[in-house]
């Protein structure tokens, strides 16, 4: 049996989620999401929980069973309380700007960088005296601020020599020794 899959999900009171057709839509306070579900999971909605069973024992459905329980679960925590990602930049000269949704970036490069959020991310950046420059980013999706996140740190990656780049907050960055002097 799936250790991730046959936990239940507990539903909060201000969650609706509805199933019609293979599709398992969740309403909440922060927004609406929607995933579609194999034929071989089975959904059962109560009233403080939500159940997922398998049809059989095949590797395959085993492997969605633990899938579909997890997004199932990250799309209520998402629409009732959030997700949130942090991302610093370590570097001379590293800033990022917030207008709306675009997010202009200096990472070193000879030009500003201006990258267009989607409009289900809330975005801010916060800059002070002797602290790193820090991006956060909030949204109800799970995956689309992971996306945007690891979009975002992409643009400069940590290096392993100096650790200068855009990293998550908390990620360690295992470095490396530079060149011996030759004697």
């Amino acid at each position: 049996m799936s250790r991730i899959g046959k936990n239940p999900i507990p539903l909060p009171k201000d969650v609706n989620v509805v199933l019609e057709n293979g599709v398992v839509k969740v309403k909440g306070l922060k927004g609406e999401l929607s995933q579609e579900v194999d034929s071989s999971i089975t959904i059962e909605i109560g009233e403080t929980e939500i159940v997922c069973t398998r049809s059989s024992d095949h590797k395959d459905v085993r492997a969605k069973h633990g899938l579909y329980r997890s997004l199932i679960n990250n799309m209520i925590v998402g629409v009732s309380t959030g997700w949130k990602k942090d991302l610093e930049m370590i570097g001379v000269g590293y800033r990022a700007n917030v207008e709306g949704q675009k997010l202009s970036l200096t990472l070193g490069y000879s030009h500003p960088i201006v990258f267009e959020l989607p409009t289900e991310v809330i975005v801010s950046a916060k800059a002070e005296k002797g602290e790193n420059p820090r991006i956060m980013l909030e949204s109800y999706d799970k995956q689309l601020i992971g996306q945007v996140a690891a979009k975002i740190r992409s643009l400069r990656t940590p290096e392993p020599y100096k650790g200068k780049g855009v990293r998550y907050v908390g990620e360690f960055v295992r470095k490396k020794a530079g060149k011996s002097a030759a004697k």
